[in-house]
């Protein structure tokens, strides 16, 4: 899908994705901090909270091989234009059992069209590529620590055709009060928003 340089865009739409199943919790917190840095860089930010969509999951029938497009009807049809129209996507999620929590590994795995139209419809991959980073929160005790869930994003990441270009990986906040007592975990996600929207116009 051909688009607009990024370099020519003045202010870089941000799709910032906060995958936690509990609200206003940890992760939903960095993503906050992410808008917030995303807006003072001068791009145009849009929080997209994953539970509230009640996304159902993949059910693996191939539909999407024959046609490039998912035959499931739900609130999944609205993120599909958000992906497509983001110049950057930052997702924001805590660790579950070393991975993305079920909803947002629903969203990921209803990404699967996009990788039919390229892999089996032929279609050519997205360019230009966009930039795309990844926030994780855990309360630690769990030997298989981050890399689940990192690479469970980058595989979505290379089919939306985006570079996984910055992460920020934060252990020890577990209750949803914990993140006031690591402001500097607020500050490091404020400036991934920052950089990210300097990434998009090609800075």
């Amino acid at each position: 899908m051909a688009d607009t340089p990024p370099a020519t865009r003045t202010s870089p739409r941000v799709l910032c994705i906060a995958g936690s199943p509990r609200r206003h919790g940890n992760s939903e917190q960095l993503v906050d901090a992410c808008v917030r840095g995303v807006a003072a860089e001068g791009g145009t930010p849009t929080k997209l909270v994953v539970v509230e969509y009640k996304i159902k999951p993949c059910q693996g029938c191939n539909a999407c091989s024959l046609t490039g497009e998912c035959v499931i009807r739900d609130r999944m049809n609205e993120v599909y234009p958000m992906l497509d129209e983001a110049d950057a996507i930052v997702v924001g999620s805590p660790v579950f059992f070393a991975t993305v929590p079920a909803v947002l590994k629903a969203l990921y795995d209803r990404c699967q069209p996009y990788w039919a139209r390229t892999h089996v419809l032929g279609e050519p991959p997205r360019t230009p590529r966009r930039p795309g980073a990844l926030l994780l929160v855990r309360g630690g005790g769990d030997p298989f620590g981050f890399q689940a869930a990192v690479y469970t994003t980058k595989s979505v990441f290379a089919v939306l055709g985006l570079d996984y270009t910055r992460e920020l990986k934060e252990e020890g906040p577990d209750s949803p009060s914990d993140m006031g007592r690591h402001p500097e975990a607020l500050a490091r996600a404020e400036e991934v928003g920052r950089s990210i929207v300097r990434s998009a116009k090609g800075e």
